[in-house]
């Protein structure tokens, strides 16, 4: 049986693929940018970051707010048992675009284990897809270049919509919807389908969310002051990493209060 991975990112254990692998283009979240495969100028000789402790100084919030979700550790000594990319080359090209693959995959065991105590009804069927997506994660590197992992998360993302629906009944449907910048304080948005919202630079301080989904909302810069979170439903580390909020937000005990977050 394949043993469960990590899904939580262990940088120590991991061959910088993010800092290599990744683009990313100058912008606030960038004071530069660089193309997919080009180490990072910031890269240290023993895969570390030389300014992480400044990053957001530096004017590089975009990589305080990654989240491989494991990915990293799992293709540095699972997939690749331990060969660097720089003192085996050989393996780079593949390697590099294998992380978002198996971001991917670990991304949606997260879901999985997250939605199986929400809908004991659908305990089976997650179990199931849980199972499936473990064992490509196990997959040697060729299978897993060629593998098809946009089919494989419709299949679980349309379970998770049944998780999603069973836990927040008759609740409002804003899926999709832009709500960049909108003014959105003391905001009731409980059981709120807020699947893939645009919620960039949102104010939603002292909003209640309880039970909202947020699965693909894109948070970056909302204000999530004083906001109540606890109970939200698929909410992530890097969503919350890529928002604002202070020592009153009320997020899920599985995930970490951002340290660039404001104390009052």
């Amino acid at each position: 049986m394949t043993a469960a991975p990590e899904l939580r990112a262990d940088c120590s254990r991991c061959f910088a693929l993010c800092c290599v692998a990744t683009s990313f283009a100058r912008s606030a979240d960038f004071a530069f940018g660089k193309a997919a495969g080009e180490p990072c100028r910031h890269l240290a000789d023993d895969l570390g970051c030389s300014v992480h402790d400044r990053l957001r100084d530096l004017g590089m919030p975009g990589c305080t707010t990654y989240d491989c979700f494991g990915a990293g550790q799992q293709l540095s000594q699972v997939t690749y048992a331990g060969r660097d990319w720089r003192t085996h080359p050989g393996t780079a090209p593949q390697m590099f675009g294998a992380l978002a693959t198996m971001r991917a995959l670990h991304e949606m065991l997260w879901y999985l284990t997250v939605a199986r105590p929400l809908a004991p009804s659908l305990a089976p069927d997650l179990r199931t897809a849980y199972d499936a997506t473990l064992a490509l994660t196990a997959l040697g590197p060729d299978d897993l270049a060629a593998l098809d992992v946009d089919a494989h998360r419709g299949g679980v993302a349309g379970l998770l919509r049944r998780v999603s629906g069973l836990v927040r009944g008759d609740g409002p449907d804003r899926h999709g919807a832009d709500l960049a910048g909108a003014r959105l304080r003391g905001a009731d948005l409980r059981r709120c389908d807020l699947r893939g919202a645009l919620l960039v630079a949102t104010d939603l301080r002292d909003a209640d969310l309880s039970l909202a989904d947020l699965i693909g909302a894109d948070l970056r810069g909302a204000d999530l002051a004083g906001a109540d979170l606890a109970t939200s439903l698929f909410l992530t580390q890097f969503q919350v990493n890529a928002a604002r909020g202070d020592a009153a937000t009320r997020l899920p005990g599985s995930l970490d209060r951002p340290p660039h977050w404001t104390a009052g």
